[in-house]
């Protein structure tokens, strides 16, 4: 999945190019298939989380309610 030419990656807002938090997701893998898979940008090849669009919502308001 990390290297399918069908899925679009889109970096987190809260990601930065330093060396930061960076977290990509695939917003359109939810219109296909109802799931998001999400994934550190700085492992491509690495292991993919796939999580359904009611639990990425959780985690995205989780992520934004925690001083991280």
């Amino acid at each position: 999945m990390a290297d399918s030419p069908a899925i679009l990656w889109v970096k987190s807002s809260h990601s930065t190019d330093n060396g930061g938090t960076c977290v990509e997701w695939a917003p359109s893998n939810i219109t296909a298939t109802g799931m998001v898979p999400v994934r550190d940008s700085k492992r491509v090849n690495g292991p993919v989380l796939v999580v359904s669009a009611d639990a990425f919502v959780g985690l995205v308001r989780l992520a934004r309610s925690t001083e991280l």
